[in-house]
């Protein structure tokens, strides 16, 4: 098995280094674009993680404001957000603290939970879906 790239813990991420890391878990449906003039990658046509350039740092989408509250409040000196982010689903991490174990079980999570329904089935009954 290929060894995915993974961004060095030696030096903070880039958003370069987190395309390659995401691109490289193969998952169907994501496209590179660019929003508000940041790189971003899509998920079946919707932002699913991008690069904040106010606060030189990713922006993931989460599930509800409670994890995001929680990540917060476990770790404060790695997640963050700002007023702009106040009212959204998101969640900022200082790249230079990130966890990449976090980012990619957050990355494929949001990936199914932003997914058609009848894609995820199509999908997890192993048929090919571009």
């Amino acid at each position: 098995m290929a060894r995915r790239p993974r961004p060095s813990a030696k030096s903070p991420l880039t958003f370069a280094a987190l395309e390659a890391f995401a691109l490289s878990f193969g998952l169907p449906r994501i496209e590179k674009t660019t929003s508000w003039g940041q790189p971003t990658l899509k998920a079946h046509g919707k932002l699913w993680v991008w690069w904040s350039a106010h606060e030189n740092a990713p922006v993931f989408k989460v599930e509800s404001f409670d994890e995001r509250d929680m990540l917060i409040d476990m770790d404060p000196e790695t997640f963050f957000f700002t007023d702009h982010y106040r009212n959204h689903k998101l969640v900022l991490a200082r790249p230079d603290r990130i966890d990449m174990d976090w980012a990619e079980e957050n990355l494929r999570r949001t990936w199914r939970a932003m997914a058609p329904k009848r894609f995820l089935k199509d999908y997890d009954a192993g048929m090919t879906m571009t």
